[in-house]
């Protein structure tokens, strides 16, 4: 076969497939653009909404979350105000409930249900922020740390470490890593996570007695 001939035997294959797939093809070419209107409504229209409903909703149980007495109404709502709970359920993928979700996080902990903590905490995405993001992966390390799961507590105090370094949560959380490391008995890596503290952050309060963390885990690593 010359190679016209295989060129024609190529176009008409194509042809065929293709007059044979019109249905098919069409199918597929319509249910995308379906999908891409639905995807523009969604981001722009469906979200949008919820996100304005999560906020009203937001606004009063965070009235509730700095209260120790009124924790329950905040986790559990009151009236015709939702929960934080709820809030992390009923509006998921918005800010709000991603907000809710820290926010329960650290009132589980408060009340001692940890398990609990860590479901929340684990549910948490990343914003962006220098303080608040290091802050949750502190806190699951805290959750961690009052399960006894000392490795876990320390995998995430070395994330929130690792995450932003700031006067506020870096030597907050390298002097966790330290004390969870001497409770594994990994008594270098708490003295380097002490004398980062030291030498990085002298103006911290945790940096005003650590020379005695420093001292009693190097003697313990000899």
């Amino acid at each position: 076969m010359s190679s016209t001939e295989k060129e024609t035997a190529q176009a008409v294959k194509k042809g065929s497939f293709i007059q044979e797939n019109t249905k098919s093809l069409a199918f597929i070419a319509a249910a995308i653009i379906v999908l891409a209107g639905i995807f523009i409504w969604y981001q722009g229209v469906y979200l949008k909404n919820r996100a304005e409903d999560a906020s009203k909703e937001m606004f009063k149980a965070e009235q509730f979350v700095g209260i120790d007495s009124l924790a329950d109404k905040a986790i559990k709502g009151e009236g015709g105000y939702a929960g934080l709970e709820k809030i992390a359920e009923e509006y998921e993928n918005t800010k709000s409930a991603n907000l809710a979700n820290l926010y329960l996080g650290g009132l589980y902990l408060r009340k001692g249900e940890y398990k609990k903590a860590v479901d929340a905490l684990s549910k948490y995405s990343t914003t962006g922020s220098a303080v608040i993001d290091p802050l949750a992966l502190g806190l699951l390390g805290d959750a961690y740390s009052e399960l006894k799961d000392y490795k876990q507590a320390a995998t995430y105090y070395k994330k929130a470490v690792d995450k932003s370094t700031n006067n506020f949560t870096s030597p907050l959380f390298l002097k966790k890593l330290g004390l969870v490391n001497e409770n594994l008995r990994d008594f270098k890596a708490a003295e380097e996570a002490y004398s980062k503290i030291k030498a990085e952050f002298p103006n911290s309060q945790e940096a005003q007695m650590i020379d005695a963390y420093i001292a009693r885990a190097a003697a313990q690593a000899k």
